[in-house]
Order: C-alpha cells, then structure tokens, then sequence
C-alpha cells in the first residue's frame, strides 16, 4: 500500500500532461453557458494545486522510504488511495463530462476527508498537512462544481447557485475545520479559496460572503495550528 500511494499520486500529478490547457469547464459544456459564474475562484487561485501535487508526493515517498509498516500510517493509506485513483483519471473525465466530473469531484472529497480524519498527528508535515491542504481545496472545488451545475442546467440562476454553494462550502469546512481540530492547512486552503471567489466578484454580493467566510475560518484554522 505505501508504494501505491506514492504511484498514485505521482500519477495525480501527471494528469494534466494528459490534458494539457485545462482550465476548468468550458462554458459551452452546459445546456446553459456559464460565462464568468460568480462561483468560481478567480484563475490564480488553481495554481494552488502545483503545492498540492508536490507535497503529496513528497509526503508519500516519505511513508515509503521511513514509515513503511508505520501502523499510525496505514489506516489513512486506503482512502488516500481511492482519492488519488480517482483524481488521476478525472480531468479525462472533466473534458467530456461535468455532470460525471462532479460525481468523481465528490468521491475525490469524501475519500480524501476519509484519509484527513485517519492521519497520523505525527509527521504531521508529511501526512496530514499535504492531505489536509488537498481535502481543504476539494471541500470549495466540490461545491463550486456543484453549483456549476446547478446553474448550468437551469436548476437555479448563476447568482442563487452561488449563493447556496458558497455558504455549503463555508459550513463545511468551519465544521471539519473544528472537528478535526488539527491539520490547519485544511482551513488555509479553504481560506484561499474562498478569497479568490471574492477577488472574482470584486468583494461584492457573494463575494462578500466568500470574504466573511474566509474570515470565520481563522478562528478553527488557528486552533487547529495550536492542536486546540
């Protein structure tokens, strides 16, 4: 299992090698296009993932090379494995699906918040933080996809859609945030997030609820740093 998960995630980052130019849905991949929603964070904010591929990664060849039969490790080892799976097939999937996208985007989600809640406290630096900063992004990507789709298929209108979704994903993660009680990267990733959904509305309307979220994440994010 250690080695698997390094192969995984070396193959999750990979992945965009396979679909070079992916810059998230296209708006005309919906019945309705969805030309700049108010949902998505501003451009900047998905180069977030190059330190997320890099540290998990990283994280992973350390388990192999210095926790190999760690047994603080392996209960975190299956779940990571099933979201790392998962996510090196899904820009694949993204370019032809949304819909199937959000399902994977998801499972992604719930498998990497799985592996979050598992991780060893110890080696903190190559477990739960690289884990917890993947999961923390996955909590606003998962609802942005979703709220894509609600809009996209006429379920709601862009602005509602944004709305539901933004507040979903502050709920979320100021609660997993509390919960868990360590992992802060969990929040800063969120945080980051959050703000750049602001920037794209220009702090205003939703945006201002993005930046007001981003700003009760602090607290939880703070504690977690602490270790409560």
């Amino acid at each position: 299992m250690p080695a698997l998960v390094l192969f995984l995630a070396i193959a999750f980052a990979a992945s965009p090698f396979w679909v070079p130019g992916f810059g998230g849905f296209d708006a005309d991949q919906f019945p309705i296009p969805q030309i700049d929603p108010p949902v998505q964070p501003a451009g900047y904010a998905f180069a977030i993932w190059g330190l997320i591929y890099l540290w998990l990664i990283v994280g992973a060849g350390f388990g192999v090379w210095k926790r190999w039969n760690a047994p603080e490790w392996s209960a975190m080892r299956l779940p990571l494995a099933i979201s790392l799976a998962v996510g090196a097939v899904w820009l694949p999937v993204a370019v032809r699906s949304p819909v199937w996208a959000t399902v994977l985007i998801w499972v992604m989600l719930l498998s990497a918040l799985w592996a979050l809640w598992r991780a060893p406290r110890s080696d903190a630096w190559a477990a739960a933080w690289p884990v917890g900063l993947y999961a923390g992004w996955l909590s606003a990507a998962s609802c942005v996809a979703l709220g894509l789709l609600l809009a996209g298929y006429g379920v709601t209108g862009q602005m509602l859609a944004a709305w539901v979704m933004v507040a979903c994903a502050i709920v979320l993660a100021w609660a997993m945030q509390w919960v868990l009680g360590f992992a802060p990267t969990y929040g800063i990733a969120v945080i980051w997030a959050l703000i750049a959904v602001g920037l794209q509305n220009s702090f205003a309307g939703v945006g201002l609820l993005a930046l007001a979220g981003a700003a009760a994440l602090v607290a939880p994010t703070l504690r977690a740093a602490r270790g409560k």
